[in-house]
């Protein structure tokens, strides 16, 4: 009787430690499978961390700042105000320029009567000169009358064209004072600061009340029409890829499916994989960066959703006529 239950106690002993066994290997045939991917030639993918064009948005003058319009993740479009400085020493620039202004056009009004005047004494003087000449044709006057006359005439020109000279000399303190009256209003409407592009504020670098120079910075601001992947490939496969060439992202966070994407950029030189990369033992090999820009069309159907720092997996073909994967997995990992 113990016999029997000795040996039914074996079985069940075998049969559990299969079982377990049968579990270990799916279990690593999964993680397998999760690491390496399904062998599909001429395609490759290799994880990477979106990144947006970060843009920094600064003053141009330096001021106090008045208020701050903008908190850290709002969505902004392109010409929203996000600042205002304090522009009441711009004001008083654009009020003196305004007055200099008005002083070169009042001295431009003065400086064309006089020439008006000088214009019509030299006309006036070319008469006497005439009618002089005519009288000493008939003897009635002296050669020295014409000689006075000629003079008279002669001064008379040289006044005219010196008034000549004023007038354009007003015009243009005109057209300085109206530059400067255009460079002091510039001054005070950048005194508000605008976004540059519709984005999303990433952070919030001062505070209201701030005293900033000339470029001090105000937001670091995410511009989200340009989002890339940056991943890592080795030599044996960036040889058979390059600028342009179709490419896919699969977001570890989005139910999306495939994202398409194109190489942007592809390093010139090799480096080390950075370690949030593989394993430690890839970490030793060399690599190239690739840069997978998102699609237009594609950045449109996702919308809001790409946000920095997303992780994912980033496709490249060194076949064209190797499928895309709809998903997670499907390609093999870019090994050294």
């Amino acid at each position: 009787m113990n016999g029997k239950r000795v040996e039914m106690s074996r079985k069940i002993l075998v049969a559990g430690g299969l079982a377990g066994l049968v579990a270990v290997i799916a279990v690593a045939g999964w993680l397998w499978d999760r690491q390496l991917g399904r062998a599909v030639p001429g395609l490759y993918h290799s994880n990477g961390r979106l990144e947006l064009t970060r843009i920094d948005v600064a003053v141009k003058y330096p001021g106090r700042i008045g208020a701050l319009d903008a908190q850290e993740g709002d969505a902004v479009t392109q010409g929203q105000i996000l600042a205002r400085e304090d522009d009441s020493e711009a004001r008083a620039q654009l009020a003196a320029a305004i007055a200099r202004q008005g002083q070169a056009e009042a001295a431009t009004g003065r400086a064309r009567a006089e020439l008006a005047a000088r214009t019509q004494a030299a006309r006036l003087a070319g008469d006497e000169l005439a009618h002089a000449r005519t009288m000493r044709r008939q003897m009635l006057v002296s050669d020295m009358e014409v000689t006075q006359r000629q003079t008279a005439l002669d001064v008379a020109e040289r006044v005219r064209d010196g008034a000549a000279e004023a007038v354009q000399e007003a015009g243009r303190a005109v057209d300085a004072a109206a530059a400067m009256v255009t460079q002091a209003r510039t001054a005070v409407d950048d005194m508000v600061i605008h976004a540059p592009v519709g984005g999303r504020i990433e952070y919030r670098v001062v505070e209201a009340g701030s005293v900033l120079p000339a470029g001090g910075r105000l937001y670091s601001l995410l511009d989200p029409v340009d989002p890339y992947l940056t991943v890592f490939f080795p030599a044996r496969v960036v040889r058979q890829v390059r600028v342009g060439d179709e490419a896919r992202i699969v977001f570890d966070d989005l139910e999306t499916g495939a994202v398409a994407a194109r190489i942007s950029y592809i390093s010139p030189e090799a480096q080390f994989t950075p370690k949030y990369v593989e394993t430690a033992t890839e970490r030793e090999q060399l690599v190239y960066r690739v840069r997978l820009r998102v699609e237009r069309t594609a950045q449109k159907d996702l919308g809001g959703l790409l946000k920095a720092g997303m992780t994912g997996e980033g496709y490249v073909r060194t076949d064209a006529s190797a499928p895309w994967p709809a998903g997670p997995g499907g390609a093999r990992r870019a090994a050294p």
